[in-house]
């Protein structure tokens, strides 16, 4: 299945693409796509209610508002460096373990919202990533077993304020946290319609240039390493989302450096999980 949420920011409702591409909002069903719809097999539930539902659910309007693909998660567990050649562009080694972040829930937004350039900023930069919804709380997961937590994919554009986070104390999560620096979605689709997650292309746009041209297989440590390992030192819920890096291509890493401003335009996308598009705006205070 494909799910997606749509209409006005914080009053979002659930949607889920049909095999015929039709979509359809599934309010009805009574249960937003969150950490209890996860957790209660509201997947399975879901296609189980659809099988009888479906031709009474109205279509939701080609101009509706996508807004992000989950619920508001418990965190966004985010991994840096983890592509080979992105290592590469900024001169850091090879980690030889998955280097660990958090992003904050509060940067989450849809996908063509647009990115507002926080206060203060100067060095508002790119990420185009695979990511992954856990389906099921997740603590200590075997390597074998870890495929069994995942209820899908989607994508996710990791905004980073390079300046805050490699200048002002190293403190990763500062650069990564403003509002709208992580626009997540359109769809949330589930594992079984994605054949292989670690063989995936993805890429990024500025201003209609391409910039990010990549495959999933670059990553260092793949789909099921990530799950597994992050699960040793935390619970996952289901709902959470990681983040599994990206590729090279960055403006971080662009001879000369390249960073958003106003008015910029950047388009993104990864094989069978959709695209996202966001325009650049100043921040403004709020009265």
């Amino acid at each position: 299945m494909k799910l997606f949420r749509f209409g006005p920011a914080d009053h979002e409702r659930p949607g889920v693409v049909l095999p015929t591409g039709q979509s359809i909002d599934v309010t009805h069903f009574g249960e937003d796509f969150d950490e209890s719809f996860f957790a209660t097999g509201g997947l399975d539930r879901l296609a189980h209610w659809l099988e009888s539902h479906a031709p009474n659910c109205p279509e939701v309007p080609a101009d509706a508002r996508f807004g992000p693909c989950v619920k508001r998660p418990s965190k966004i567990m985010c991994v840096g460096l983890n592509y080979a050649k992105h290592a590469a562009e900024t001169n850091a080694a090879i980690p030889a373990e998955p280097i660990l972040f958090y992003k904050s829930t509060t940067a989450i937004v849809g996908p063509n919202d647009n990115v507002v350039i926080p206060k203060r900023s100067e060095k508002t930069d790119w990420e185009v990533e695979l990511a992954i919804v856990i389906g099921k709380k997740a603590s200590y997961v075997e390597l074998d077993e870890a495929m069994d937590y995942i209820a899908g994919y989607a994508l996710h554009n990791d905004y980073s304020e390079r300046a805050w986070q490699l200048e002002r104390g190293g403190q990763w999560v500062k650069g990564k946290s403003a509002d709208t620096y992580a626009p997540l979605g359109p769809y949330l689709v589930t594992k079984d319609e994605i054949a292989d997650p670690n063989n995936l292309h993805l890429w990024l746009k500025l201003n209609g240039e391409m910039l990010q041209d990549s495959n999933t297989d670059d990553m260092i440590f793949n789909v099921p390493t990530l799950v597994s390992y992050i699960s040793q030192f935390m619970t996952l819920l289901p709902g959470d989302v990681i983040s599994t890096g990206t590729p090279a291509g960055v403006g971080l890493g662009l001879n000369p450096q390249r960073y958003l401003k106003p008015g910029d335009v950047v388009e993104l996308g990864i094989e069978g999980l959709g695209e996202q598009r966001q325009e650049a705006v100043a921040y403004t205070d709020k009265k």
